[in-house]
């Protein structure tokens, strides 16, 4: 195979990654969101939260426990390859709506993910993560609501097409 395809296929299966980290948090499939960190990874979320890729995960659950629903999209990759590892920039977009007493909200956080990457046993893991908000602004909303279809669990539907 000749590098120009290899590196379109390693580049594709990065993205695969991201993709799944933003379907893991959305869907609360805690294998699936652990398994683009590796082991040892760390993490450093500006202000929010320092430490292991595993421990972030552990930490955002119980933040989006509290949430009525959210949603995470990934855009603008740009992907350095070297070998078996790599580094890229990821836009992402966060949608948090969450009630509080004072009525419901809506948290936009837009930014960008800095990882560094390793490939394993063929799959590719986040070794390193820096998280940069660009952007983050909180609206009051008149109320939340999503359809009965969405689930933030493997019952959800997406579940019947993808594995």
């Amino acid at each position: 195979m000749d590098a120009p395809l290899i590196e379109l296929l390693e580049k594709s299966a990065i993205r695969d990654v991201l993709y799944r980290y933003c379907r893991g948090l959305d869907r609360m499939d805690k294998p699936m969101s652990y398994a683009v960190f590796a082991a040892e990874s760390t993490t450093n979320y500006h202000g929010i939260y320092q430490g292991t890729g595993h421990g972030f995960i552990d930490w955002v659950w119980e933040s989006h426990k509290l949430m009525a629903t959210h949603s995470h999209q990934i855009t603008n990759m740009l992907i350095d390859l070297q070998g078996n590892t790599a580094t890229s920039e990821a836009y992402v977009t966060v949608i948090l709506q969450q009630h509080r007493t004072e009525g419901a909200v809506e948290i936009q956080c837009r930014g960008r993910y800095l990882d560094r990457w390793t490939k394993r046993d063929g799959r590719w893991e986040i070794v390193e993560r820096e998280h940069i908000i660009d952007t983050q602004s909180e609206m009051p909303l008149p109320g939340v609501g999503k359809s009965p279809e969405s689930r933030r669990d493997n019952e959800d539907r997406s579940y019947r097409y993808l594995r």
